[in-house]
């Protein structure tokens, strides 16, 4: 196996590194990853008392909100939500592809 890899605009070799994870346990829910990403791959969801994921529309079982990963085929591996994340929740790997 090797790693996917392209070239900057200057010619350097660059690897993405892909969001694949977001522990919930640290995330604070305060949104500047969501605001960094341009193409949708994470969702602000809330959570009850239970830990349980409820419907954002349901205001009064909300006990905080946490992102998730709603749209994973849309990361280009850029890393720019773990660079503005104060909690480091996020788990970015590189795409291994058979040759």
């Amino acid at each position: 196996m090797t790693t996917f890899t392209g070239l900057t605009f200057g010619g350097k070799v660059w690897t993405p590194k892909f969001l694949q994870a977001i522990d919930i346990t640290r995330c604070i829910g305060c949104g500047r990853c969501l605001k960094t990403c341009g193409r949708g791959v994470m969702a602000l969801c809330g959570l009850n008392e239970d830990g349980e994921f409820v419907d954002n529309d349901e205001d009064d079982e909300i006990e905080r909100k946490v992102m998730t990963i709603a749209n994973a085929d849309n990361c280009i591996g850029c890393e720019a939500c773990a660079r503005v994340c104060p909690k480091n929740c996020q788990t970015h790997t590189e795409l291994a592809i058979a040759i």
